[in-house]
């Protein structure tokens, strides 16, 4: 018998919707800015698209996150987005924990992305190539624990 798919309880959809963006997009332009350091994403693959803003949202925690590439690094913020990716909680941790590729997501329509596709089909390309390996040791117990709370 197969499992429901993972949805977020509805009061935390809620609070999560109501919460200011900046914090958690600051988190993810510094989570960025190391994986660019550690070599986990490749700088190259964006050195094109310097001043472009990107917005990652979670359809079903009705948020989203901005985040910006200037001067080789990831800044929070910028508006308006050139280009979003939205996809659902559950979704975005089975890429992160590679149990779903992007273009599986994409054509399943799982992952959406809206605005420019050049930029859209870069950052998405980029996910596919992430090098896990290098993922500091507190983000591979991260990373550990989002794969118990998701199981498959």
């Amino acid at each position: 018998m197969s499992r429901p798919p993972f949805t977020l309880p509805a009061p935390l959809r809620a609070l999560l919707g109501r919460l200011p963006e900046a914090p958690p997009a600051h988190a993810l332009a510094l989570a960025l800015n190391i994986a660019l350091a550690r070599g986990i994403v490749s700088r190259e693959a964006f050195e094109s698209f310097e001043g472009r803003v990107i917005r990652v949202e979670a359809r079903d925690a009705g948020c989203g996150l901005c985040v910006t590439f200037l001067r080789g690094r990831f800044v929070a913020g910028g508006r308006p987005a050139d280009v979003t990716i939205r996809a659902g909680v559950a979704d975005f941790a089975a890429l992160a924990l590679r149990r779903e590729d992007p273009d599986t997501l994409f054509f399943s329509r799982r992952l959406v992305i809206e605005g420019d596709t050049d930029l859209g089909l870069v950052v998405k390309n980029t996910l596919d190539a992430l090098d896990w390996d290098r993922l500091p040791s507190p983000l591979a117990r991260l990373a550990r624990a989002l794969a118990s709370a998701f199981p498959r």
